[in-house]
């Protein structure tokens, strides 16, 4: 299988390296609109740079898709146009028309687009919904979920990011939906831009947390920060009537117990999404491989990313205008 992948930063540079390491692609073709990112990319990973014109020229069975994600769009678009199968980094879009107009585009063209929202490959998650799905907590009465990142991102980032709702906290949007199998029926969210001074200039905030209340009445707590220096920190309890779980309890989670006798700090707190994800990209590239050859079916549609989407929309609009937001109030297509 030949694969063209366009966008040749942090992630796109990672997804190269396991796709020219995964057996059933036989070759890889990388681009960017940085002609020498790609080529630096090409030499990393023994890829051949081409433009991006190129990649949907023909000649390639499928486009993974981890460019800026102001581009994702017109990516996708041209993915479906040109009947390729195509995996894109999370958001679609940067808001809810952008993305229902790309997956109308997709969907027009009866075209195969897989989304990464990579928690769904890690063995923690999984076996997080397992036990939900399976009774072994009973009712689920609450649950939190926590993402931590241990430093801002460059500031010229936060304008083009969506906001901490779309652009962190919709992972852990969609792992509510994913381990619990409910939908959300009311966010309440706030935030707070005591950070540096460069959220407050896009408009955006440092912190934020929501409650969200599901439709057989979880309450679910979703907090996030982008300045949590003691470490990548990403987890999730699930508490029912029965027991209790935590995914992303390990010994390289980056908290430091002050009980008498409790557990030492971590020698090696998670530095970063890439490390503590690193095996749950490559399954969700792996997935991806089997969809475009037609082995497998897709762990994770557009409507899916839709879904997340619009949580994060409540959210939002729920931090602006200080209210609780009904989902029922923002469109589903």
């Amino acid at each position: 299988m030949r694969i063209g992948l366009v966008g040749t930063g942090r992630i796109g540079t990672f997804h190269a390296e396991a796709l020219s390491r995964h057996p059933a692609v036989g070759s890889l073709v990388v681009a960017d609109v940085d002609p020498a990112h790609a080529a630096a990319a090409a030499a990393r990973t023994g890829a051949t740079a081409v433009g991006v014109d190129e990649v949907f020229a023909g000649g390639v069975d499928a486009v993974v898709i981890a460019s800026a994600t102001a581009a994702h769009a017109g990516l996708i678009g041209r993915a479906a146009r040109a009947g390729l199968p195509a995996f894109c980094e999370k958001p679609v879009a940067l808001d809810l028309p952008g993305t229902l107009a790309a997956l109308a585009e997709v969907e027009a063209a009866g075209s195969v687009l897989q989304l990464g929202f990579m928690r769904r490959f890690d063995a923690g998650y999984r076996a997080a919904r397992e036990a939900v799905r399976e009774g072994r907590l009973g009712r689920l009465h609450t649950v939190r979920a926590v993402t931590s990142d241990p430093a801002p991102p460059p500031a010229a980032y936060l304008p083009l990011s969506g906001g901490l709702f779309r652009d962190c906290l919709i992972h852990d949007f969609d792992m509510v939906r994913w381990v619990t199998g409910r939908e959300v029926s009311e966010v309440y969210a706030t935030g707070s831009d005591a950070g540096p001074a460069a959220f407050r200039e896009a408009g955006d905030v440092s912190s934020a947390a929501a409650l969200l209340t599901l439709d057989d009445g979880t309450l679910v707590t979703a907090t996030a920060t982008r300045c949590n220096g003691a470490g990548y920190d990403v987890r999730m309890e699930l508490a029912g009537e029965l027991d209790q779980i935590a995914v992303g309890l390990d010994d390289r989670a980056p908290l430091t117990s002050v009980e008498p006798g409790g557990p030492d700090a971590p020698l090696k707190a998670w530095p970063g999404f890439l490390e503590r994800f690193a095996p749950a990209y490559e399954a969700e590239l792996d997935a991806f491989v089997r969809l475009a050859a037609g082995r497998a079916a897709n762990p994770c549609d557009g409507r899916e990313a839709l879904a997340a989407l619009r949580i994060a929309e409540a959210c939002e609009r729920s931090r602006r205008e200080r209210r609780p937001v009904a989902l029922a109030e923002i469109p589903f297509g």
